[in-house]
C-alpha cells in the first residue's frame, strides 16, 4: 500500500461519468439566456435596420442624442436633418433611433416659436 493514498480510496470503484442528465441543467441555462436576452436583442436590431432602410425625405426622426428633426437629404451613410428653420445638421444613419408620427416636428417647432 502507498504512503499517500489511503486503502479505502484505493479500493473504491471508479466514479461513473455523468450522462445526459448532467448536461440538462447547463443546456437549460443556455436556452433560458437565449430566450431572455439574445432573441429580443436580435429582433430590435432587425427592426432598426428595416426602419433605417425605409427612411425617406420628409420623415420626422429622433437621433440617439435626442434631437428631433425632419429628414431633408439622404445618403448611403449620412442623413441631413432640419432641426429648426434653415438650421441643418448631418448625422450618421445608424444614429437615428426612431421615426416619429407625421406632424410631430411641426407641432414642436410651432410651440417653440410661440414661447
Amino acid at each position: 500500500m502507498s504512503f499517500f493514498i489511503s486503502d479505502a480510496l484505493a479500493a473504491a470503484p471508479a466514479a461513473q461519468q455523468p450522462g445526459i442528465e448532467g448536461m440538462l441543467f447547463p443546456l437549460g441555462i443556455l436556452v433560458f439566456f437565449y430566450i431572455l436576452f439574445l432573441r429580443p436583442q436580435a429582433k430590435r436590431t432587425k427592426e432598426k435596420k428595416q426602419m433605417i432602410a425605409a427612411m425617406t425625405k420628409g420623415a420626422e426622426v429622433v437621433t440617439s442624442g435626442g434631437i428631433l428633426g425632419k429628414v431633408v437629404d439622404l445618403d448611403d451613410n449620412f442623413v441631413k436633418i432640419e432641426i429648426c428653420d434653415n438650421t441643418f445638421i448631418q448625422v450618421q444613419r445608424h444614429s437615428i433611433e426612431s421615426m416619429m408620427p407625421k406632424g410631430t416636428y411641426k407641432a414642436i417647432t410651432k410651440k417653440a416659436v410661440k414661447v
